[in-house]
């Protein structure tokens, strides 16, 4: 059995589209290429894909990561090939290497995803900044979030590891982010938008990068 890691980029064509029919498409796709793949065992088989860390709708990406295991050892250039080939608009394949298969689960690796936030401003570049240096400086930032099943109150600031100025141009501004991403919780980039005083939805967020745990 063969372990490889795939890096691929997911744009607006896609963006839509919910973390389970992502997961269908990219098993259509693996099955027309003649991937063979891996199966799980037990009463219901399903094949072995794994994402590192799906994304919430709208959000467009260049930097997912996901475990395939195959039963027939494939090169990583046969892989990028054959299956770019069966993949829609919005979805390219960037880089595959081999994992051993010894390495923990990839979900189980994630500590921190980064994001390029565009946010409609009425304020200059200096006093982005200094919004920006304000929520870094709290200790603690008291959050509430509305859901379905109720109401989850939890501590945001806990979530933020980073955030920068990239740029500011007329009337909108992009601040990067460094969100904790692991099984004990994870910052949404739309959140953080609104604890910097924010009141529109950001016109656009972008996934720049996954960091996994390296020892």
């Amino acid at each position: 059995m063969q372990r490889l890691r795939i890096r691929f980029s997911r744009g607006e064509e896609i963006s839509l589209i919910s973390h389970l029919d992502l997961m269908r498409l990219w098993q259509r796709a693996l099955r027309r290429a003649g991937i063979p793949l891996a199966y799980s065992e037990g009463f219901n088989p399903h094949p072995r894909l794994s994402l590192a860390a799906p994304l919430a709708l709208g959000i467009t990406s260049e930097a997912e990561l996901m475990d395939v295991f195959i039963i027939k050892e494939v090169s990583p250039h046969f892989f990028i090939n054959t299956v770019g080939q069966q993949l829609p608009f919005g979805i390219e394949i960037q880089q595959v290497y081999h994992i051993a298969k010894t390495v923990p689960a990839l979900q189980s690796l994630m500590r921190y995803a980064e994001y390029r936030v565009k946010v409609e401003i009425t304020e200059s570049r200096e006093q982005i900044t200094a919004k920006l240096e304000s929520l870094l400086a709290k200790k603690n930032l008291p959050w509430q979030h509305r859901r379905d099943t109720g109401t989850r109150n939890y501590d945001l600031r806990a979530l933020i590891d980073d955030l920068w100025l990239v740029d500011c141009q007329g009337s909108s501004c992009t601040i990067g982010m460094r969100l904790r991403c692991d099984n004990n919780g994870s910052g949404r980039p739309e959140q953080v938008s609104a604890a910097l005083g924010f009141t529109s939805l950001p016109q656009l967020i972008h996934r720049t990068g996954l960091i996994l745990q390296t020892s």
